[in-house]
């Protein structure tokens, strides 16, 4: 296959794992800066170039869309979908996934764990909002952060209020979520591909900081999850659309508890963790996704013969 790896930088970890891994099973691969595509839409013959070349040699694609360009790299991605090109993560399913709170609504309405949380524009509903949550401590998170950027902690109610009002004064939106007290500074990553779990890894915060993320100093060591914990992974993923996801929970007292599935999740602390090439795993799932796609295309094309032969 000919493989392009959507990235706008070809010297990330992840990036380069995967060009390695798709290259080692034999394929060409690529790396193309998503930001730089442009598009070409026409009746019948939808085109994607890249630096003048076009790109209509592409067999598959992963994306890893940065949530700054989420909007631009979606549409790259769904031009390549309508030119029938096997994708990692639908376009669609990688735009649910950016939009926290949406994410948020459509986890709750498929039954599964989340902490409980609130959303509202309003300074006059800060007390409600509060409360609806279970009071402080609780979680303030910008709905645009990644990395835990945009994560506040709030230990106390009149904290809660000064920085909620705050971010609305900013004109940002924002979720309000419960602390789980017990998961004591770590949350799990499961690292789902065509809705199997690969690869977990239990996250530690540093010490004094409650955010996990190993960007903001967190520690990493692989886990053995639950098979609750394997199961919410797995749904969690199918819910939002995704067919490579990382799956973020949380450890509670009721069960596992989704904070984030993330579409382009990040392969150095998960492989570092658990050992496993998880890179060659995204290869797998491309490759059997175009021979399924070639199957298709072959039974149609004889299907066609034959109908053209019985008219003759």
């Amino acid at each position: 296959m000919n493989i392009a790896v959507l990235s706008t930088n070809r010297n990330l970890y992840s990036t380069r794992r995967l060009v390695e891994a798709a290259v080692s099973r034999g394929h060409d691969c690529q790396v193309i800066d998503h930001s730089k595509c442009y598009v070409g839409i026409q009746q019948g013959k939808p085109t994607i170039h890249f630096k003048g070349q076009d790109l209509a040699h592409i067999d598959a694609i992963i994306p890893r869309i940065g949530s700054s360009l989420t909007f631009y790299g979606s549409a790259i991605v769904r031009q390549f979908e309508v030119m029938n090109v096997v994708s990692a993560n639908p376009s669609q399913a990688i735009t649910r996934s950016r939009d926290k709170l949406r994410c948020m609504q459509i986890l709750s309405g498929a039954g599964l764990g989340l902490p409980i949380t609130g959303f509202a524009r309003s300074v006059s509903d800060v007390d409600d909002l509060i409360n609806m949550v279970g009071g402080a401590p609780l979680v303030i998170k910008l709905l645009e952060g990644t990395q835990g950027i945009g994560v506040v902690l709030a230990e106390t109610k009149k904290a809660a209020s000064s920085v909620i009002e705050a971010f609305y004064g900013l004109g940002n939106n924002i979720l309000i979520q419960e602390y789980i007290k017990e998961a004591k500074g770590t949350d799990i990553r499961a690292f789902v591909v065509d809705g199997k779990v690969i690869g977990a890894m239990k996250r530690t915060a540093k010490e004094g900081e409650f955010r996990s993320n190993l960007h903001r100093g967190g520690t990493a060591e692989i886990f053995k999850l639950t098979r609750e914990e394997k199961a919410t992974a797995i749904s969690a993923a199918k819910a939002m659309g995704l067919t490579v996801a990382g799956v973020d929970m949380l450890p509670s007292a009721r069960g596992p508890l989704i904070l984030e599935v993330n579409s382009s999740p990040g392969l150095q602390g998960i492989e570092t963790a658990t050992g496993k090439d998880i890179a060659i795993e995204v290869i797998k799932y491309l490759e059997r996704q175009h021979e399924v796609q070639q199957a298709a295309k072959q039974t149609l094309s004889s299907t066609r013969k034959v109908k053209k032969e019985s008219k003759l």
